[in-house]
């Protein structure tokens, strides 16, 4: 399966969230100023990954949490400027750099770059570290060390991905889409019915 340019996959993401559950689509942030993208990189003090510029000029992430991608959700800029500068700040005071005997990445990285969080609180960060990794997609910035397993090679795939389950089925790292009795969008494993006692139903595919 070749894999689509980032921003076609936003658009796909786009035109289906549009059609089927609108008041999520709603939340989805208009594109970030380039000025804005520059200034971040300044205080990071890196250029910020090339899909992940293209993605934040689809979308400066979400107004909100939601669970319009599977495990995570979107930041925009600022978002990503302060979770990368609290994690940096709690890392210096709890000596975070620094791998544990029994972790295999440290509890922070500064050239780690959050893009999303998840509900429990942890950043899903795309590792700037030059190497086979660079670009790859892991967890950080909760409990124990920096977590790379089984993660995307990159932002792009991630959507590429996002965009093919809504379109053309199948899962995202073993989670399908789901519509709940609400009208909003939730992924689960496969057959799945329920979710806090109400019903789900699989997701329709496409937008015609």
């Amino acid at each position: 399966m070749a894999q689509r340019p980032l921003a076609e996959s936003w658009r796909l993401i786009d035109s289906w969230l549009a059609k089927h559950v609108p008041s999520e689509f709603a939340l989805l942030n208009p594109p970030a100023p380039p000025e804005e993208i520059e200034g971040a990189e300044r205080v990071l003090g890196v250029r910020l990954p090339g899909d992940l510029v293209e993605s934040l000029l689809c979308h400066n992430g979400m107004s909100t949490w939601t669970t319009v991608f599977p495990e995570q959700s979107p930041l925009p800029v600022s978002g990503i400027v302060d979770q990368w500068r609290t994690c940096m700040e709690v890392a210096a005071d709890n000596d975070g750099l620094t791998v544990r005997p029994w972790d295999d990445e440290p509890w922070w990285h500064p050239l780690w770059i959050p893009w999303a969080g998840s509900a429990g609180g942890s950043l899903q960060v795309i590792d700037l570290r030059a190497g086979p990794g660079e670009g790859r997609l892991g967890w950080a910035g909760h409990g124990g060390g920096g977590d790379f397993t089984e993660s995307w090679p990159d932002l792009a795939s991630l959507l590429h991905a996002v965009a093919h389950a809504l379109h053309e089925g199948g899962g995202v790292g073993g989670l399908h889409p789901y519509l709940t009795s609400r009208g909003e969008l939730w992924w689960d494993e496969p057959g799945s019915a329920e979710l806090n006692g109400q019903p789900v139903t699989p997701a329709p595919l496409g937008v015609d």
